[in-house]
């Protein structure tokens, strides 16, 4: 049993630092959330074809992802059964099945021992020793899997978050994103906390990204200047589950694209085919989600992000473009955002990388207090239990802490 206090550390208007460097902390969630609770895994566009595959690490386990002979899908721990060798050093490929480069074993895609060799020096059953196969469930292709059998069950788990993953999904005509893109992996020198945190923090981009807002003319810069002139708003979705909603902001169709309906008016013709156009012309008004899924995934508008944790002071970032199907036309210039947004020379990515680790150099020098308290007085709550606040509040940062700290304390999964 974890003797860590996190009632005491996580309140309701504030956080301790200790959360973002303690070393038993960093170990406890990592046992709580990584291996025991439902985390975004990858999607299904990632494995098109019967055995393709695709490797991701999960807290210290390299796991597989794989589409079986029966078109199913499963997450298998990349590891052998025999002498724990990984089974796939790459990252991504297609197998009939899978050998160990040690001593030769065979699996099966789902997981099963099929062949040893030398078998005459063996008598115990070879089901005994299958691959170690996680719990495993998906909606709108985004795969999440979890070590153990989470204690609540996975519908119960994404609750609202599936609004969110809907409306990144229905930003394509046939309501199906495809992951083709391949990922960029960022090292950051920071928790892992960090960056959920950050990404539906509406309150650092005036500051922290100054340079994007000037040198980019995008919709960015709507989203700046006095208080009262930011229409964006921030919301807590529960479960963890957070968002900056800019649509709010938006002056005109397709400013989340930088585009017009004239420039795209093959991709705007597609949607209203699809939807029909007064449904259409709305979803492409609003764009899709900024949205963090609790733990480990962002709905990074025409991104895919997925935060890894590697230490208790550091953590990968992965990203790839969101392409969309039914609309190649727009292949090119999503890609060329997710570089300017996401990529290594980047404006966003690196300024977000300079402040996490700034924040984590200073917070490994004492053990402060975090204030959480902005906008406690002004959120709003509607039926659904969504709680939503001025987009400089920190109505999201308290919502993802508060859900980490019921799932440390064992209360949720």
């Amino acid at each position: 049993m974890s003797t860590i206090d996190y009632e005491h550390l996580i309140q309701e208007d504030k956080v301790h630092g200790s959360l973002y460097t303690d070393e038993a902390i960093y170990e406890d969630e990592i046992e709580k959330i990584f291996y025991s609770s439902w985390v975004f895994i990858g999607h299904e566009s990632e494995i098109k074809k019967r055995g393709d595959y695709v490797t991701r690490d999960i807290g210290r386990s390299s796991v597989i992802m794989v589409r079986g002979k029966d078109e199913d899908i499963q997450v298998i721990v990349n590891r052998c059964q025999h002498r724990g060798n990984l089974l796939c050093n790459e990252s991504q490929g297609n197998k009939r099945n899978f050998t160990c480069p040690y001593h030769g074993w065979v699996f099966g895609l789902n997981g099963d021992l099929l062949d040893v060799s030398y078998p005459g020096g063996f008598d115990r059953p070879l089901e005994e020793l299958n691959l170690e196969v996680l719990v495993t469930d998906s909606y709108r292709g985004f795969v999440f899997a979890s070590f153990k059998e989470p204690t609540i069950s996975f519908d119960d788990y994404l609750g609202n978050g599936k609004k969110l993953i809907d409306r990144s999904c229905n930003m394509a005509p046939n309501g199906k994103i495809d992951l083709k893109g391949g990922w960029i992996r960022q090292h950051f020198d920071a928790n892992w906390k960090m960056l959920p945190e950050n990404d539906t923090d509406g309150y650092h981009v005036n500051y922290v990204h100054q340079s994007f807002v000037r040198a980019i003319d995008s919709q960015y810069g709507d989203f700046v200047g006095a208080e009262d002139s930011i229409k964006g708003v921030i919301k807590n979705w529960g479960n963890g589950h957070t968002e900056i909603d800019f649509a709010p902001g938006y002056t005109k169709t397709l400013d989340w694209l930088g585009s017009t309906p004239e420039k795209a008016k093959s991709y705007v013709d597609s949607m209203r085919e699809a939807y029909g156009q007064e449904k259409a012309d709305q979803m492409l008004y609003d764009g899709p989600a900024h949205a963090c899924i609790f733990p480990n995934l962002f709905l990074a508008e025409m991104n895919i992000v997925i935060f890894q944790p590697t230490g208790a002071h550091s953590a990968v970032q992965w990203s790839t473009p969101m392409f969309l199907e039914g609309a190649p036309e727009l292949d090119f210039k999503l890609l060329r955002q997710s570089e300017g947004a996401l990529g290594p020379a980047s404006f966003l990515l690196a300024d977000d990388a300079s402040i996490a680790e700034r924040a984590q150099k200073a917070l490994g020098a004492g053990t402060p207090w975090c204030d959480l308290s902005r906008g406690l007085n002004r959120e709003t709550e509607d039926t659904d239990g969504v709680k939503t606040s001025h987009m400089t509040d920190e109505t999201s940062n308290r919502g993802f802490w508060h859900h980490y700290r019921d799932v440390m304390m064992g209360e949720l999964s």
